[in-house]
């Protein structure tokens, strides 16, 4: 065992003695484990680090961004003058859609929803 870690064996084992864990919350509950199955293993513990951090990565935050131009999109009424693929907001959504895709992430969810905007819209 690694110096490191019989520390902090050792620290733990005190304050379990000294009954400094007794009152934590959650205490005699399952612990709530994230499922990070879909991430590769050598990147979980920095995914970890960054979400405990309160940081996303990159792919997440643009489908994010995605799904808020999305509802700005649904919750704009577009005067029938303006065609949707002319709207600001659908050439944005467009256009990070492209970059997903582009990044080889899956953006089906975007496509389907563009799809049934225009079909309401037309």
């Amino acid at each position: 065992m690694i110096l490191i870690d019989q520390l902090a064996e050792r620290h733990i084992q005190q304050a379990i003695e000294q009954g400094q864990l007794n009152q934590l919350a959650g205490t005699g509950r399952p612990l709530k484990l994230d499922d990070d199955s879909h991430v590769p293993a050598e990147l979980r513990a920095g995914y970890r680090v960054l979400k405990n951090a309160g940081f996303i990565p990159p792919e997440l935050a643009e489908r994010k961004e995605a799904l808020r131009l999305c509802d700005l999109l649904k919750s704009t009424g577009l005067p029938d003058a303006d065609p949707t693929t002319q709207h600001p907001i659908y050439q944005q959504l467009k256009k990070l859609e492209l970059k997903m895709r582009v990044k080889g992430i899956n953006t089906y969810a975007i496509q389907h929803y563009l799809h049934r905007f225009s079909v309401k819209t037309s």
